[in-house]
Formats: C-alpha cells, sequence, structure tokens
C-alpha cells in the first residue's frame, strides 16, 4: 500500500508562486511515475504534469513553462514548483503515484489564486 500526502498549497496573488510537495510511504517511490493532476470547481480533473522514474519529465500545454516537477528519491518526494500563476490555476492540486498496474492517489492541497 502507498500512501501519498500533498502539502504546499494555499493562497497566492496573481503572478506569485507556490511549491507543491508530495511525499510517499512505502518502497516503491524510486520506480513510480509520479504525477500531478488539477480539478478546478465544476470541472473534470486534468493532467498537469510527470516525471518517470529515470527523471523525464512532460507537462500539460497549459503549464508548459510556469511549472517544473522534480523528485528525490532519496526523501520519497516529488515537488511541483508553480510560477506565474493566474487564477485559472485554482483547484485542488492532486499527486499520483504509478507503479504496474496500480495507481494511487493523494488526498489534494488546495491552490488559491487571487486577481
Amino acid at each position: 500500500q502507498v500512501q501519498l500526502e500533498e502539502s504546499g498549497g494555499g493562497l497566492v496573488q496573481a503572478g506569485g508562486s507556490l511549491r507543491l510537495s508530495c511525499v510517499a510511504s512505502g518502497t516503491i517511490f524510486s520506480a513510480a511515475m509520479m504525477s500531478w493532476y488539477r480539478q478546478a470547481p465544476g470541472k473534470r480533473r486534468e493532467f498537469v504534469a510527470q516525471v518517470s522514474s529515470d527523471g523525464d519529465t512532460n507537462y500539460a500545454t497549459s503549464v508548459k513553462g510556469r511549472i517544473t516537477l522534480s523528485r528525490d528519491n532519496a526523501k520519497n518526494t516529488v515537488y511541483l514548483q508553480m510560477n506565474s500563476l493566474t487564477p485559472q490555476d485554482t483547484a485542488v492540486y492532486y499527486c499520483r503515484a504509478n507503479y504496474r498496474l496500480a495507481a494511487y492517489w493523494g488526498q489534494g492541497t488546495q491552490v488559491t489564486v487571487s486577481s
């Protein structure tokens, strides 16, 4: 069983920055694909970014150039650095781990960007 715990969300003004963290329990972290998704009120959950076990990253078009995803396998943690935030980035941000055929989700952390 893998548990994921997100942190770092909060209220920030437009143009500001936040860094989200996701800490994973268990021993599979270094082999897992780690991703971030977000869900705004009234909208479907959408992909934000992912980092493979090898460190290769992929980003949604809407965040490319503003968001950087990194991982620290020694700390079982991924970091989502978000810059130049806009009100459209307001959402609950969820961390996800994919390992073999299983997917694990965290509880989410709220990010609110004021105009």
